[in-house]
């Protein structure tokens, strides 16, 4: 993505340069303004915030947190009722999720998935399954960690078909326990729906079988709900959606509605095991962090909002769905729900096409004014599609129709190889 191009406005999910090129953002920054650019309800909050008071110290914003942290578990799954808001991104909130687990049954190791994304701290960087994350810092890493294959059903690793497989990604969980772990297993973190890894979306039945298999081996089940939280799949919490039922979920991006830094961590009860002084941040838990989330959960929680967003994401998905219809030789496959969508991008022989996906990026930006984004910070093959979760059907059919013009110009070469 062109560092060329300087943004000066921005509204709804349009930004605009100093000479007034429109520009549209199809993934919401970096998926983190649910409400898109310039909500005017929350920059209301903010302007008054900002001229009222902008800092003072946690141990005095105690009433408004916990007010904020009410709205969030209002709305939570079954069984989660308590929380923590003294974090401002996901990073920490992770860290913090391992943090009550470790301490909650005294236990260090941690088990997440293949392709997973937990944060860019150099623990989250550890717990994440992407390792050219890691590559750079192995001898500063740690912590007992491992990772088990993702449920992604598209590349199964163990070229099984769903839904005859067995959930054999879900039994690995199994021998990393029995043969590769000390007995030290304190929980298992995990987006879902893998966000950076990919856009994956694991089959029915896969949580069932994770929860079943956490409760016997006793494992903290974490569900990073970073990227899937606050609406973005079409309901505010996706793990209750897929039936989940973890024990701690984070919150970050979206909660922020328009990019103010915020995160949350919310658990069962006994997981309240925290002291003040064993995970607190500065800027932890701020007046301006927990007045826009305030009320981005008062606009998200509104009659019908999410109901859209489920509506207009059968539409987004339908349209995608289309475009690999026409140009299947290079989209191999289309995923997602809600606002939460991927195209994977593959060469002839059906493998991951890398170098494509980055130039489709690349040229909706240069050449259509589109902005996307790839996964696994684009060592990956997958087109993200995730429009703020206030866009409209008309937006997402001009985001589709760019998309279209784009890969039309897609020319086949030598060899079936792809160029722009």
């Amino acid at each position: 993505m062109s560092a060329n191009i300087e943004f000066t406005k921005g509204s709804g999910i349009r930004l605009y340069t100093s000479h007034d090129e429109e520009y549209i953002d199809a993934v919401s920054g970096t998926f983190n303004l649910a409400l898109g650019y310039s909500h005017p309800e929350v920059v209301e909050v903010l302007q008054k915030q900002v001229k009222d008071l902008i800092h003072v110290s946690s141990s005095f914003t105690g009433d408004l947190a916990a007010d904020v942290l009410n709205s969030i578990l209002e709305h939570a799954p079954q069984g989660i009722t308590d929380g923590w808001m003294r974090d401002i991104i996901g990073s920490t909130a992770n860290e913090g999720a391992v943090k009550i687990a470790n301490k909650f049954n005294g236990k260090n190791e941690v088990i997440s998935l293949s392709l997973s994304h937990h944060g860019q701290t150099l623990f989250a960087t550890n717990i994440s399954g992407n390792a050219f994350r890691r590559k750079s810092f192995s001898n500063t890493m740690q912590s007992q960690h491992a990772v088990v294959p993702a449920p992604y059903c598209y590349r199964c690793p163990f070229s099984a078909k769903y839904p005859n497989c067995g959930y054999l990604c879900a039994e690995a969980v199994y021998d990393y326990v029995e043969y590769g772990s000390s007995d030290h297993v304190s929980c298992m973190i995990m987006e879902p729906i893998l966000g950076n890894g990919g856009n994956i979306v694991p089959p029915a039945g896969y949580f069932e079988r994770i929860k079943q298999i956490c409760e016997e081996l006793d494992i903290v089940l974490i569900s990073d709900e970073v990227q899937t939280g606050i609406g973005r799949t079409g309901y505010m919490f996706a793990s209750e959606h897929f039936d989940m039922e973890p024990d701690i979920i984070t919150l970050a991006k979206g909660l922020g509605g328009i990019g103010i830094p915020t995160a949350a961590i919310l658990y069962k009860p006994e997981f309240a095991v925290l002291e003040k002084w064993e995970h607190s941040y500065t800027s932890g838990g701020n007046l301006l962090s927990l007045g826009a989330a305030k009320k981005t959960m008062e606009i998200v929680s509104r009659e019908g909002f999410l109901q859209n967003v489920r509506d207009n994401g059968i539409v987004l998905g339908n349209l995608l769905n289309g475009l690999k219809e026409k140009f299947g030789h290079f989209i191999g496959d289309v995923r997602g729900m809600g606002y939460m969508w991927g195209l994977e991008i593959v060469d002839k022989d059906g493998a991951p096409d890398v170098k494509l996906t980055n130039r489709i990026i690349d040229n909706a930006l240069t050449d259509h004014k589109l902005i996307l984004r790839g996964s696994r910070y684009g060592f990956g093959n997958v087109v993200k599609v995730r429009p703020a979760l206030t866009a409209t059907v008309d937006d997402i059919e001009e985001i589709c129709g760019r998309l279209d013009k784009i890969f039309s110009q897609v020319k086949t070469v030598t060899h079936a190889s792809y160029s722009l």
